[in-house]
């Protein structure tokens, strides 16, 4: 393979397309002379496609999409897919707040391949320092439709956002059996590949209170004969309990918290982050009343349907049978007992982790300054904090929830920390941001919104 020519540095290289990054390419996009490449080794985009259950709904309005909650009339909004779908007046007698998610994959998927500066089939190999020309050094490999490598090329740029995503978590208790292709115990990520090996399974077993646990529940309980159904649902949360939906509850995903959480000593916010579960891991109140109303017409007879369902329950450990089965140890935590759980296969809605980007920073590693934790810091501008001779930004895009809160990974605030990442790229205000966005005011004395925008374009400033 030949390094490719050198090219003039960007204003900014994404790493990796997904929704985040796709955000930011949208509102990039709309800044005159703003030179941006966004890299993503995938060939193509698609938005949790193992997930795309029909019926399902995104648990957020519509708006939030790409850019509407800061740049309403920009062409990438949803609105605007719509009318060039062709499908404005139907969406509009639909009366859809929150539509289906195989829809706005649909929407996500348009925009990675209209916008002008995504670049599928590239990965993004290493990151350096480049002092003498005070540019980032990327390095990449553009890859064939097989995935081969075709050839490197170097990238440099003056700023990087990070969109690296997530991945699949698997407790480590499952993850024997999980990477064992005799044994059907798989994520949820991987729930539709594997839909129709699962319902041909004499009996299934769903782990994971979340949204993902309760629709894969709901799609098989759906889909299995009446008395037959040969189901179990375990989470270790104490309840299959709500998510908090209340017009005042979700004020905490408003920038306003953000910069309040932000804001808190470190040692706090890490104690309040899994007191929050119910904002982040809980279930939609419509999916919980589908759930019972499955069960409760199933009972019409006179009959339970053959269906358990119980919190409460860990999974400490798991095994083969003799005869081919899945026996998981489980433990119930408030009566402090232990129990075995035979089952044919389990699915483990048991959420994602965010990708660790360490061999991708390592020779960054140096300036990147750390908390008391090891984790990295970042700035209320959504940046690195860096050591000084470092004069490039470093963005990070969901990778922050130690120091943004539970609204890190939440699509309402996609656009706004995308406009705040443009902003600081710009050194001003491109995107006006609203200086109030909640009726609750968090916490004492807080401070002005005005003040903090400040501070990160006067930081923005300096670094140009």
């Amino acid at each position: 393979m030949t390094p490719g020519p050198r090219t003039p540095p960007l204003d900014l290289l994404g790493v990796g397309v997904g929704p985040f990054n796709l955000s930011l390419a949208a509102l990039a996009d709309g800044v005159p002379g703003l030179r941006t490449a966004f890299h993503e080794q995938r060939p193509a985009f698609r938005w949790h496609p193992g997930l795309l259950i029909e019926g399902a709904t995104l648990q957020v309005p519509f708006l939030a999409d790409l850019v509407s909650l800061v740049e309403p009339t920009s062409p990438w909004s949803y609105l605007n897919y719509v009318k060039i779908r062709r499908r404005l007046f139907p969406f509009y007698f639909a009366e859809r707040f929150h539509i289906h998610r195989s829809e706005f994959d649909d929407y996500l998927r348009w925009a990675s391949t209209e916008l002008p500066s995504t670049r599928f089939g590239h990965r993004v190999d290493t990151v350096t320092w480049d002092a003498e020309h005070g540019v980032f050094a990327v390095e990449s490999t553009r890859l064939g439709p097989d995935g081969e490598a075709l050839a490197t090329v170097r990238t440099d740029t003056r700023n990087l956002a990070l969109g690296v995503g997530t991945s699949p978590h698997v407790p480590p208790a499952l993850r024997g059996l999980a990477d064992d292709p005799a044994a059907l115990v798989l994520h949820s990520a991987d729930y539709l590949p594997q839909r129709d090996r699962l319902l041909a399974a004499r009996h299934i077993t769903v782990v994971g209170s979340g949204q993902s646990g309760a629709e894969v529940l709901l799609d098989l309980l759906r889909s299995r004969p009446e008395g037959a159904e040969g189901l179990t649902w375990l989470a270790r949360t104490p309840a299959f309990a709500p998510m908090e939906y209340s017009k005042i509850g979700l004020e905490q995903f408003t920038p306003d918290y953000t910069r309040y959480f932000h804001g808190l000593p470190q040692a706090t916010r890490d104690r309040l982050l899994p007191r929050q579960w119910q904002l982040y891991k809980g279930v939609s109140g419509d999916t919980l009343g589908d759930i019972h109303d499955e069960l409760y017409r199933r009972s019409l007879g006179g009959s339970w349907p053959d269906v358990t369902l119980t919190p409460g329950i860990e999974v400490t450990g798991a095994a083969t049978t003799a005869e081919g089965r899945v026996e998981l140890r489980v433990e119930h935590g408030q009566q402090e007992t232990s129990g075995r759980l035979t089952t044919d296969a389990v699915v483990l809605a048991t959420g994602y982790r965010e990708r660790p980007v360490d061999t991708l920073l390592a020779a960054l590693d140096p300036y990147i300054v750390r908390d008391e934790a090891g984790r990295p810091q970042v700035d209320a501008a959504q940046r690195l904090v860096l050591a000084p001779e470092i004069t490039g930004s470093v963005f990070v895009q969901n990778a922050e929830r130690h120091t943004h809160g539970v609204g890190a990974p939440d699509l309402g605030l996609a656009a706004w920390r995308s406009a705040v990442i443009v902003n600081a790229l710009t050194g001003k205000e491109f995107y006006p941001l609203p200086e109030r966005t909640a009726f609750t005011t968090f916490g004492l004395g807080a401070r002005n919104a005005e003040e903090d925008r400040s501070s990160a374009l006067d930081a923005a400033e300096e670094r140009r």
